[in-house]
This record gives C-alpha cells, sequence and structure tokens, in this order.
C-alpha cells in the first residue's frame, strides 16, 4: 500500500516532488522515492504490507517501462508463477513487483489480470513516452490529476494535499462546488470542489501520449445474471463467497487487525476473520459520556461471541474542534458525514496499537439494500414519484433549506446552471430496467466511490493504516449486484435479507435483531447547548465572515442555530455541521480568499464557472448511463 504521485511531460522541479512526497509521507512512511526523465516524474510514499523487505518503487522493467502503484494485488503470487513461466524475473516477492512484466506482456489490458485494489501509473518509453493511469472497478485507491489541454501537461497524486504541491496545478474554488456538496454530502462524479482538477473514476485507464493528448477509456462492469440460488436460502451463498474473500483478505506479512461498530456487516466480517485466525484483535470507537445510539455494547458483545481480543476506544467530544481541521486537511474535500471524526480517531488508535491492516465491514449496504432511502424507493408503487424523494435523502441539507441558505447570487448561478440533484434525478428517472438494479448501480457505481471509499481510504492511511474491504471484492459484488429484489428487501422489515441469512448463526440474536442504526457521530445531541462543538461551529458560521464570503445567507443561517438551540433536531444540526466543515475547507485550502473571494460575489466569474472542460471518455457500450453521474457539466 503506498501513496503515489508524479507529472507527464510538464517542467517540474524536484522540490515539487519533494513536497507532493511529504504532504502524502503520512501514508507511506516506510519508504519515499521518485525517479525522473526528461519532462516526467514518478514517486512513491510506501506502507510496507507485503514483502516488507522488498517492494521498492518505481518498479521497472529495463529502461522502457517504469511503474509506480498504490493498492494491494491479491493475485500476485499466481500472476508472478505465470509471468516466471514467460522468461520474466522478481527480485521479491511484492506484489507490485509483477506490474511492469504484466503491463509488458498484455499491454493496456494489464488491469483486465488484477484482483485487488488498485491505482497505478505506468510509464512506457520504449516508443513514443506514453504515460497510462488506471484504478480498479470500484475505485477503492483514488487518484486525483490535473490536466492542461493547452500546454498538454497533466500532474496526478492519490491525494488533493499533495496534487496541489505541483505549481502548475491552480488552486481555485469550483463555484458549482457547495451545492455539489450540499446535495449529496460531498461532490459525485468525477469533479472535486477544486476548478480543474479531477479525479479518475473507477474501472478506469487514462492514455496520455504527446500527439493524442489525454483520452480516458472505462472498462465494462455490465451486471450479469445472478447464479442460481442455493437450495439452502438466500444467504448459503453469499456466506461462502464472503468467507473465501475473508479468508485471502486477512492474510498479510504484518499485524491484521478487525474494525467492529456492533453491526451486521462488520459483525459478519469479524465472525469470518475470527474463524480464520483466532485471536485477532477487534476495535470499536464510542464517546466519552452518554449519548444516543450507542453501540459499544453490541460490539463487545460480537467481540466476545466470536472470541476476537477487543479494544474500545473512547474519543472525547471536547477534542473535536482540534480534530476537525485535520480531518477535512487530509480529506482534501469537503464530507458532511459527522462520522469522519470517528473514522480518524479509530484508525489511529488501531495504528497506535501496532496494526498496519483492518478489515471493515464497508461496502455493504450499497448492494445488499441496506439504506432505508433504498428500502422507501424499492416499496413506492409503480407509477409513482421514488426519484424526488431519494434524492433528496441523499442530501446534507434538503433542496427547500439549501436554496433558502443560499445568497441571492448564489441561489441564481444554480439556478442558471441547474443543480446537482436535479441532473442526479433525471439520470434516475431516465434509466430503464428494474428499480432495484437502477438503485445499486448507482449506490455502488457513483455514490459509494466519491462519499465513502475516499472517505475510508484517506482518513485510514492518514493513520498509516491499510483497510481491506471484503463486501467489495469482485466476486461478493458481481453477485449482490445481480440479486433480485427478493433477496435484498424483505415484503415486511427492512433490506440486507441476504445478508442476515448469511449470518444467521454467526452473530449473537440480539445483534441479528437490533433495529439498523447508521454508524455516525450523534452531532444533533453534540450541538446541543453547553456542548464544546455548538461554540466551535458558531464561530466559524459567524454572520460577518459569511457575508464576506458571498454563498451563503447570514440571516438564514443565524435562523438555523436558532432552530438548533430551542428545538434541537436532525435537519438543523446535520445542515450546520455541512456548512462548518466547508467553511473549515475553504480556510485550509484557500487561507488569503476565504474570507474575501471576489468570485463568490461576481455574478460574470460565477458564470465563467459553470462549466468545465473534460478530456474525452472512452466508454464500453454496455457501461449503464449512470456511471457518468453527475456533477460535471460535459
Amino acid at each position: 500500500m503506498c501513496r503515489i504521485f508524479g507529472y507527464f511531460d510538464a517542467r517540474t522541479t524536484p522540490h515539487e516532488l519533494r513536497a507532493a512526497s511529504a504532504l502524502q509521507r503520512h501514508g507511506g512512511p516506510d519508504a519515499q522515492t521518485f525517479a525522473t526523465g526528461p519532462g516526467w516524474g514518478l514517486g512513491s510514499n510506501r506502507l510496507a504490507v507485503t514483502d516488507p523487505g522488498g517492494g521498492v518503487q518505481p518498479y521497472r522493467l529495463g529502461d522502457g517501462i517504469t511503474v509506480v502503484f498504490n493498492g494491494e494485488i491479491y493475485n500476485h503470487a499466481e500472476l508472478r508463477r505465470r509471468l516466471a513461466a514467460r522468461g520474466h524475473q522478481f527480485e521479491d516477492d511484492c506484489d507490485g513487483s509483477v506490474l511492469p512484466a504484466l503491463y509488458a506482456e498484455y499491454g493496456p489490458d494489464f488491469t483486465d489480470h488484477l484482483d485487488g485494489m488498485y491505482a497505478v501509473a505506468v510509464l512506457d518509453r520504449r516508443r513514443d513516452p506514453t504515460l497510462l493511469l488506471a484504478t480498479d472497478d470500484l475505485g477503492m485507491k483514488p487518484l486525483y490529476y490535473h490536466w492542461d489541454a493547452q500546454r498538454r501537461e497533466l500532474h496526478f497524486s492519490s491525494e488533493l494535499p499533495a496534487l496541489l504541491a505541483f505549481r502548475a496545478v491552480p488552486v481555485e474554488v469550483w463555484e458549482p462546488g457547495l451545492d455539489a456538496y450540499l446535495s449529496t454530502k460531498t461532490p459525485f462524479g468525477e469533479e472535486t470542489m477544486f476548478r480543474g482538477i479531477r479525479v479518475l473514476p473507477p474501472a478506469a485507464t487514462a492514455h496520455l501520449d504527446r500527439s493524442r493528448g489525454l483520452r480516458i477509456v472505462r472498462r465494462d462492469t455490465a451486471v450479469v445474471p445472478a447464479a442460481p440460488e442455493s437450495p439452502a436460502g438466500p444467504g448459503a451463498r453469499v456466506r461462502s463467497l464472503l468467507t473465501a474473500e475473508v479468508d485471502r483478505l486477512v492474510r498479510a506479512d504484518v499485524p491484521v487487525a478487525l474494525v467492529t461498530s456492533g453491526g451486521l456487516d462488520s459483525g459478519l466480517v469479524s465472525a469470518l476473520a475470527a474463524r480464520r485466525v483466532p485471536g485477532l484483535h477487534s476495535f470499536n470507537i464510542a464517546y466519552t459520556g452518554t449519548w444516543p445510539a450507542d453501540e459499544r455494547a453490541f460490539a463487545r458483545e460480537t467481540a466476545e461471541w466470536n472470541g476476537t481480543r477487543h479494544h474500545q476506544i473512547e474519543i472525547d467530544p471536547a477534542r473535536f474542534p482540534e480534530l476537525l481541521p485535520d480531518v477535512v486537511g487530509h480529506l482534501g474535500q469537503p464530507n458532511a458525514d459527522p462520522i469522519t471524526l470517528s473514522t480518524r480517531a479509530l484508525f489511529s488508535a488501531v495504528r497506535e496499537a501496532g496494526f498496519t491492516v483492518a478489515l471493515t465491514g464497508d461496502g455493504a449496504d450499497e448492494v445488499f439494500g441496506g439504506y432505508d432511502r433504498m428500502v422507501t424507493a424499492l416499496r413506492t408503487p409503480p407509477g409513482q414519484d421514488w426519484v424526488t424523494r431519494y434524492v433528496d435523502a441523499l442530501a446534507a441539507v434538503p433542496r427547500r433549506l439549501r436554496n433558502e441558505l443560499y445568497s441571492a447570487e448564489y441561489r441564481h448561478f444554480v439556478a442558471a446552471r441547474g443543480s446537482a440533484a436535479d441532473r442526479i434525478a433525471e439520470e434516475l428517472g431516465a434509466s430503464v430496467g428494474p428499480r432495484v438494479r437502477t438503485l445499486t448501480e448507482f449506490e455502488s457505481g457513483v455514490r459509494m466511490p466519491a462519499y465513502h471509499l475516499r472517505r475510508v481510504d484517506h482518513l485510514s492511511m492518514a493513520a498509516s493504516v491499510e483497510v481491506r474491504l471484503p463486501f467489495c471484492q469482485p466476486s461478493v459484488q458481481r453477485h449482490a449486484r445481480a440479486l433480485p429484489e427478493e433477496a435484498k428487501v424483505a415484503a415486511r422489515g427492512g433490506g440486507k435479507r441476504a445478508l442476515y441469512a448469511a449470518a444467521e448463526g454467526l452473530l449473537p440474536p440480539s445483534v441479528l435483531q437490533r433495529p439498523k442504526q447508521p454508524f455516525t457521530l450523534p452531532v444533533t445531541a453534540m450541538l446541543a447547548p453547553g456542548q464544546p462543538l455548538l461554540e466551535y461551529v458558531r464561530e466559524l458560521l459567524a454572520p460577518g465572515r459569511l457575508a464576506r464570503s458571498g454563498r451563503l445567507d447570514p440571516h438564514r443561517v443565524e435562523q438555523l442555530f436558532q432552530e438548533q438551540l430551542t428545538r434541537p433536531n436532525d435537519r438543523a444540526a446535520l445542515a450546520l455541521w455541512a456548512l462548518a466543515v466547508h467553511v473549515l475547507w475553504l480556510d485550509r485550502f484557500f487561507p488569503a480568499t476565504a474570507t474575501a473571494d471576489a468570485s463568490a460575489t461576481d455574478p460574470s466569474v460565477l458564470t465563467a464557472q459553470a462549466a468545465a472542460p473534460a478530456p474525452p471518455a472512452i466508454r464500453p457500450p454496455a457501461a449503464a448511463a449512470l456511471s457518468a453521474l453527475p456533477g460535471a457539466a460535459r
């Protein structure tokens, strides 16, 4: 596992490479290396997981192929045997060391042979120099880039702050970003909150050469029909697939731990992992004091049931004001889920306890129908509008309140351009096929990479921890995505029917029978009068500060504070939290303009930023239209 960075056809100094490396060192504390040549540079920060004594990057094959890699290739031993039979030699057993030979054999199609999570950069100098960037099918390992089409220069990195270390990369606000963020809790699709900086989508390969420029090809990940269900019921096949994946992922050359929330998904992973490796350590995080929806009792019961060595981590809410700027900095752009604080603290504790790898239960809700909004949408009768309510459930701030909070200028800008929520609703409404397929593809292919996987990647690697995701492995994803509605959502009750069946006998009855509850921060209670977090948020959203920024109406924000003070509720609390995170992001990345941003008050600048050019995308015929969502104007 590593962080990577580099450039192609650009004039970049060694100092810039060192700065980019330093800004990602937390994700690769074990080695920092880079190589350069005329017009190119590739670098890596290594977190040693597989063959810790080997794995020196960049990987090379002769003078023609140079590779840097972030991720984990689970089938590297099989690939090494196959490539060795073709005459290739390897100096170590590190997973990434197979990549140059694999590329030499298969060219850009080398990704078809990879089983794992990855972001890869390949420089091919055997003929005309070519740079190739590739991501795994779900986007578990993000890769950000800036392409200057006029100068034909490209810079890339695993994290946004590192990308900004390159002087050629502009640091500008993407004006539609505030609306996209409040509509979906973080921008979806390929856009980021920085103008001109994009994220390579899942299952993508970017090709860059000096004659044709940048082209992005999306690999076909179309759903195949599910295998016939086992006579034992809908959970039998799921348990079999998940058992095999956990058995693979729990193996490592460094200490491995488990993260459990006390719920079904992480509990099932814990149960299967504990069967494979007795005495595994499990971790849960809770908050000092008494708070709603505390899950520590369920987490401990699950640990005792499975025989794991349990660690109960507590974080004092009084620390949140000092922790939140750090979280926003590591994420690189706003994410409105309050769980980001807990995630950062939890993985720090995992690392401090001596563990480099952690298995989690992330990625199950999206493909097994676990979210309440999915269940509600699936139960809406045919012919009735399910899209409007579903899209509003994605938001940090509901549509009506968003429009009230915007300044007149920004409201006009959003109306003229069209909101991010409108584009999502249009795409969902135009989709064909079963509703369960539309929802599953959107949740797993659009929302999960942007909102979920980037958050997990950045905040775990901030603590030098590699997270492995059994539910995100191809065999589980393919099966779950193809399951019929009745295997996901029961006629009565909630979702994840197949998962509950798979967990029978593996988890305590109290865990299986408890109501579903999101793993998050009790932000409504923590933004109540007398709490330190409330005063901190109030300071961030001071009326004078908001007035200078120009995007929000200070009077309406103050009314929202009064509502939370007199009648604490989830709607007001999450809205205030989301706005505070956005202000912190401006402070962190635009310190000179956070309180005097001319672009926020000049309608001509807003109009000019309404659309951002994107490199041409080449998509396979079977790729779902939803994979293009949402925010970029193309």
